[in-house]
């Protein structure tokens, strides 16, 4: 996995489809399945991490993004 979408392909292979429409939410969504498939130990411990700093990049720039729409309003 190294983007956002292997993550989202990577889970749907556990019956885990997410959108809701908003950004933030559903990288909260993908944290929370990626812990519950460790918990349940489907997936192991490196395939955990590598989506967690997945996940961290996406929201990163995704608050840069939304940090700088709002300056090019002002």
């Amino acid at each position: 996995m190294n983007s956002i979408y292997d993550l989202r392909k990577f889970l749907q292979n556990y019956g885990v489809f997410i959108y809701t429409g908003d950004r933030e939410g559903d990288l909260d969504l993908f944290e929370m399945e990626l812990k519950q498939l460790y918990e349940w130990n489907m997936i192991d411990a490196l395939t955990l991490q590598k989506g967690l700093i997945i996940l961290k990049k996406e929201l990163t720039n995704h608050k840069r993004a939304d940090k700088s729409s709002l300056t090019k309003c002002e």
